[in-house]
């Protein structure tokens, strides 16, 4: 009896790494992170709590923000790119451990200045890495992974329609405590639905005169 093996890809072959590019939509500009950068998001991530579980931070001026920029968009993986609403950068994400020959990248390193959270800003900067990921380069798999404690990252890796796969237990020690890692993705097979949630959410006609959502991005995927 031969040993069960997984399901055939038939035709697949290696990905380009995503383009380090400008994604734009109606509601948010992602553009690749630069120093210039620092003076707007120093000044718009003073609330210490947009820091809490991230690996760094806050930093104490512009000028050290900037030296941690030009030294961590270096190394071309993670991608950081600078979230823009309104024009104004207001927040942070990255495309981080892209596994071009296996189709795999993660989302991370996410972090919003209060006036933007829980806008259709962020809602709509995930939606456009992830059409990234699957619609322009082909890739597989796309991860969301974060503090098991972290609440609110957690409940938005499921409203944006990553799936739960898991806690690595003391995966990391950050800023000298111990996190576990909740693991989340979603699949090539997966996108077809949550892309047209997304789209049908981030539609204008969606949204009252006074910004309120008429109905939820999980009710868009029902």
């Amino acid at each position: 009896m031969s040993a069960p093996l997984g399901a055939p890809v038939p035709g697949w072959t290696p990905r380009e790494v995503p383009p380090y590019a400008t994604m734009t939509g109606r509601y948010v500009t992602l553009e690749p992170l630069l120093p210039d950068h620092a003076g707007a998001l120093y000044a718009c991530s003073r609330d210490e709590g947009v820091w809490e579980y991230l690996a760094y931070g806050p930093f104490s001026s512009v000028d050290e923000y900037a030296a941690w920029i030009a030294e961590n968009i270096a190394a071309g993986d993670p991608q950081f790119y600078a979230v823009l609403a309104g024009g104004e950068p207001r927040g942070v994400l990255s495309l981080l451990r892209i596994d071009a020959a296996n189709g795999v990248a993660e989302i991370g390193h996410i972090w919003y200045a209060p006036s933007i959270q829980r806008t259709a800003a962020t809602t709509e900067a995930t939606y456009l890495v992830a059409r990234r990921v699957f619609d322009e380069c082909g890739y597989r798999r796309f991860e969301w992974k974060c503090n098991d404690l972290n609440a609110p990252s957690r409940r938005a890796a499921e409203r944006f329609g990553f799936a739960y796969e898991g806690t690595f237990r003391q995966h990391m020690v950050t800023k000298g405590r111990n996190r576990d890692t909740a693991w989340y993705a979603m699949t090539d097979g997966d996108w077809p639905a949550v892309s047209a949630a997304f789209e049908a959410w981030l539609d204008p006609a969606n949204f009252d005169a006074g910004g309120t959502q008429r109905e939820s991005l999980r009710a868009r995927r029902s």
